[in-house]
């Protein structure tokens, strides 16, 4: 490593600019040439998280030379017309979603998605249930049988208010001294989330709209913050939507838990889980083995493409 060339880790990026921690120094990058991500295209060759080799300029500015290899990454559809992906976040120890059934509503196919994109990088997903203050009783209700269907196939789930102050101690549990990514839809409270948990931070905030009860968007750039009890958080900008055209279709049901198991005992080896005769996955579904809400995001997600939804299922 050539004597003026630094490694450090990436903890904000502006798209343009990359703002990067090396020891007890910070310095303010760019990247030099055209770096690719492995294995896909992205939008960002370079996200929070990343570990990065780079050459100090002469203005104590520096360049990105090199990209370290990552352990994991967090992805998502760049555009729903867009077949490049957006990464979230580079090299964490867990994905924790913030969902709100309430002002804002966060679709229950959106946190399937989210999942999905855990499960293909083997990144271990939790999913705390926010604004449990303002919801009424088919919230509630909702919250309870969500829990009930990840808990049983192996996502810890957290029912909390941050307003009230209502299990912000077991969400603090949740992140200590673990790198934690923290995403979800604008105006579910992910920023307000990492101030009641470590109040020092500060983070920028604003209110859900009055008039379309959705998220305002408050936190425009991903950045990485250190928690004073141990471990780090990195505050995601809010995502409208979670794209996952960027994996196979026939991959999707390997990274559903409860229907990978079953995949063996499907007829036909190249079965897709929607109209096949002998489909372990559909008998299962049938059978109230496999949540209603799980298998409508799967077939969703697998007939997208075609314009089509099996409105049967659900009518």
């Amino acid at each position: 490593m050539k004597e003026n060339t630094h490694k450090g880790i990436v903890y904000k990026s502006t798209g343009s600019w990359y703002y990067i921690k090396s020891g007890n120094e910070k310095f303010k990058c760019k990247i030099r040439g055209k770096l690719r991500t492995k294995g896909f295209k992205s939008t960002n060759p370079i996200a929070v998280g990343d570990y990065v080799f780079f050459d100090i300029e002469e203005d104590n500015t520096g360049v990105i030379t090199e990209i370290a290899e990552r352990k994991n990454s967090i992805v998502r559809q760049a555009t729903n017309l867009s077949r490049t992906t957006h990464i979230i976040a580079s090299n964490v120890d867990q994905a924790v979603i913030i969902v709100s059934l309430n002002e804002p509503e966060t679709p229950v196919e959106f946190i399937d998605r989210f999942l999905i994109s855990c499960e293909v990088y083997n990144i271990p997903a939790k999913i705390i249930f926010n604004k449990i203050d303002i919801y009424e009783q088919k919230h509630i209700d909702l919250v309870i049988e969500l829990t009930e269907t990840y808990e049983n196939i192996g996502y810890e789930c957290l029912s909390i208010s941050v307003k009230e102050n209502i299990n912000i101690q077991a969400v603090k549990n949740l992140l200590k001294d673990k790198t934690s990514a923290i995403a979800g839809n604008s105006g579910v409270g992910k920023s307000s989330l990492i101030n009641a948990i470590s109040s020092e931070l500060n983070l920028k905030t604003t209110e859900v709209s009055n008039k379309h009860k959705t998220g305002k968007h408050t936190t425009t750039f991903a950045e990485m913050f250190e928690l004073k009890f141990g471990g780090f958080v990195i505050d995601t900008p809010g995502i409208k939507a979670f794209g996952t055209d960027f994996i196979e279709k026939e991959l999707i049901a390997q990274n559903f838990p409860e229907m990978f198991e079953l995949l063996s005992q499907c007829k036909y080896h190249n079965c897709k889980h929607i109209d096949e005769p002998g489909c372990a996955v559909k008998e299962a579904f049938e059978n109230g083995e496999i949540a209603y809400t799980r298998y409508k995001s799967y077939l969703n997600i697998m007939l997208e493409e075609s314009g089509k939804h099996r409105k049967e299922f659900w009518t």
